[in-house]
């Protein structure tokens, strides 16, 4: 049995979740900035098909990436370096929320429903969502989104319209928290795409050990500026 949440902005214990399936925690609350602020800070995230209500999940183990731990598989090393395209920071933020949304592989809907852009545009307003953007041909072709508090990157999710788009940004982001001293990416569940690009499970209690460091660092608000250019 799993907790319905009412207006406090509180969630139960993480030990509370669930094992099958995997991390369900809570239902109901709302998605305000603050009460998605305070999931994140806890270990937990909302994850809901649209038919659904509000679901809140904090799964064991959790998938992360370390950012110095990055592995680039060869093909892509070289459409890195030899691919025109360029990589924007918060240009876009709302169409790269639209491009998660929209219906892949033949799929009728996807989980990021209108009130979740609608949230995350919020947050990115108050400069705690950013999106990295792959731009080819002037046009987006790719990108991904995520949540950053303190040294800490919560990714969401991320789309792409020509081959590999998605993956440059993605690079590109992960090299980028680096250089600032970020020192986790959630990943939140396991996908073979993610680790071949060097993603691994830790027990979510370590997981929640170095969120609680982490989280706690300095925060920078607002919009990330970041602009790379390859002309091939």
């Amino acid at each position: 049995m799993i907790s319905w949440l009412d207006h406090r902005l509180q969630f139960p214990a993480l030990s509370k979740a669930l094992q099958e399936p995997n991390g369900l925690l809570a239902a109901g609350g709302d998605l305000s900035p603050r009460r998605v602020l305070a999931a994140y800070a806890s270990g937990i995230f909302p994850w809901f098909m649209p038919d659904e209500p509000i679901l809140w999940w904090s799964p064991n183990p959790r998938m992360v990436l370390f950012p110095d731990e990055l592995h680039i598989p060869k093909s892509l090393d070289k459409v890195l370096r030899n691919r025109p395209y360029e990589v924007r920071f918060d240009t876009v933020f709302n169409e790269v929320m639209q491009g998660c949304a929209a219906p892949r592989d033949g799929e009728a809907a996807t989980w990021i429903s209108a009130e979740i852009c609608a949230s995350y545009g919020a947050l990115h307003s108050a400069g705690w969502a950013h999106s990295a953007e792959c731009w080819i041909d002037g046009e987006l072709a790719g990108g991904l989104y995520g949540i950053a508090i303190g040294k800490m990157f919560y990714g969401e999710s991320m789309f792409t319209r020509k081959p590999d788009a998605s993956k440059i940004a993605f690079v590109h982001l992960v090299r980028y928290l680096q250089q600032q001293g970020f020192g986790l990416i959630d990943c939140q569940m396991r996908t073979d795409h993610l680790a071949r690009f060097g993603a691994r499970e830790i027990l979510r209690d370590e997981f929640m050990e170095r969120l609680k460091l982490l989280i706690q660092a300095p925060h920078h608000a607002g919009p990330w500026s970041y602009q790379h250019r390859v002309d091939g």
